[in-house]
């Protein structure tokens, strides 16, 4: 089995971070990659050694799989980890990795490709006898034929989607049949500038829906479990604010059907590593749907390591090098419940819009076994127009949910952040709303709750 004893991750910011962290922790050598704009991000300086690959755009440096395996031969790694976003689900760069002779710490190319489709996706899904949203056939760029029938079957609202899309990127939804040929357009536009591939497909629009997501571990040879569920609902534009482990107010049939479901599809494919499968759970019908898989690290992953205790990076490596052991389904336990907020630069009040600029304070409320932040951010960096706003994720624990709740709300409180806007005080009023805190919210509950302010 391949030997692992120095790691290029290719990526930035936290998840960077997160990963070098992990790979201090069991005595493997890091190396970061790093564009011009992030020559002085703390996950270089982190790293053991660092190796530029480009200027700030992502398409330029982050994107380049050339450039960050060259990297990664300069350095004499011997594996490279893709973190989420960027390149973590290219079936084409985890081909390239391995090409090269290095170790791919992630599920295998043809897992990623079948997967990353997410119209095939649902088909595999099906085969693998797990519920899937109604929808219509694909539909390539320029083609239009049938749209029409389609939608009219689905019925209104509707979500165009794109099949390569994920993560809440190429999704829009159409409320009447005179926005559907202008949508259709935008999304197929849009899905090829983004992942070069402008096929989209019309799905079923759950009015009140839950996102819950299960998050997977494979072994290979058909053997997975799953480390339990997540809450994802608390939604702006389909990108998730703040998620929690486990997900509340799901009736025990349902959860374990869907526990039970996630990993029929991920031993059916012969999942190896960590992965979450993703569903839609209808509150006026109480059923779920499967809506997607991720084969990568997500970026709420620290909410279910909280109740869990399981390092998840430690495994994806432990598992690339041939060194985890199947685990059997009854050995994880999930203990209280954890709840995850991300900290954006962004003005809430001006739809979420970006908010660049120089972080001047920066003041964390001290950590614990039941307090993590997870960050990549100092006083003095910049939060440029070129990535992910981000700033932090901060997750807190309790033997129950109110208690998790109360003890996020006080770490938000002790949050300082000056220099830039944050989402901060927004994050609070959600932690405080009676609907989320009864646990009755649904993926529309931001859009609502800023319609009633």
């Amino acid at each position: 089995m391949p030997e692992i004893q120095k790691v290029l991750v290719a990526n930035r910011g936290e998840i960077a971070c997160r990963i070098i962290s992990t790979c201090r922790a069991m005595g493997i050598a890091s190396v970061a990659v790093h564009s011009e704009a992030d020559a002085g991000a703390a996950h270089v300086s982190m790293a053991d050694e660092s190796y530029p690959i480009g200027p700030a755009a992502a398409r330029d440096s982050y994107l380049r799989a050339d450039r960050i395996i060259e990297a990664a031969r300069r350095a004499g790694a011997d594996a490279i980890h893709p973190g989420y976003g960027f390149l973590s689900e290219s079936p084409d760069f985890a081909r390239a990795v391995q090409a090269a002779g290095l170790v791919w710490i992630g599920p295998e190319a043809d897992i990623i490709e079948r997967m990353g489709d997410k119209d095939n996706a649902r088909r595999l899904a099906r085969e693998a006898g797990v519920p899937v949203l109604e929808g219509s056939r694909r539909f390539a760029a320029g083609d239009t034929e049938g749209l029409e029938a389609e939608a009219d079957r689905l019925g209104f609202p509707l979500l165009v989607k794109a099949a390569a899309g994920g993560g809440g990127i190429g999704m829009r939804r159409v409320d009447a049949p005179g926005q559907l040929a202008k949508v259709v357009e935008a999304t197929q536009t849009m899905a090829e500038r983004s992942f070069g591939d402008g096929t989209i497909y019309l799905e079923r629009f759950v009015a009140r829906a839950r996102h819950v997501e299960v998050q997977v571990f494979g072994f290979g040879n058909g053997a997975a479990i799953h480390l339990f569920d997540r809450d994802c609902s608390v939604q702006r534009r389909f990108q998730k604010v703040i998620e929690e482990a486990p997900a509340p107010g799901i009736p025990d049939p349902v959860r374990q059907a869907m526990l039970t479901a996630a990993v029929n599809l991920a031993e059916a494919v012969d999942y190896a590593g960590a992965g979450t499968v993703e569903f839609i759970y209808d509150l006026d019908r109480k059923d779920f749907s499967f809506l997607e898989m991720n084969t990568r690290i997500q970026v709420e992953h620290p909410a279910t390591e909280m109740v869990t205790g399981i390092d998840l990076v430690r495994w994806q490596i432990e598992q690339a090098a041939g060194r985890l052991s199947p685990v059997p389904q009854s050995e994880p336990a999930c203990s209280g419940h954890a709840v995850e907020a991300r900290i954006y630069a962004e003005r809430p009040e001006k739809n979420f819009l970006p908010s660049p600029g120089r972080i001047d304070t920066l003041d964390w409320p001290e950590t614990g076994a039941a307090l993590r932040i997870d960050t990549a951010l100092r006083p003095g960096d910049e939060i440029t127009p070129f990535y992910d706003p981000m700033i932090a994720k901060v997750i807190a624990t309790g033997p129950d949910r109110a208690a998790a709740l109360e003890a996020l709300g006080r770490a938000l409180a002790e949050v300082r952040i000056t220099g830039v806007s944050t989402n901060v005080d927004f994050l609070r009023r959600v932690l405080a709303d009676p609907t989320f805190r009864e646990a009755g919210h649904a993926t529309s509950f931001i859009s609502e709750m800023l319609a009633t302010a």
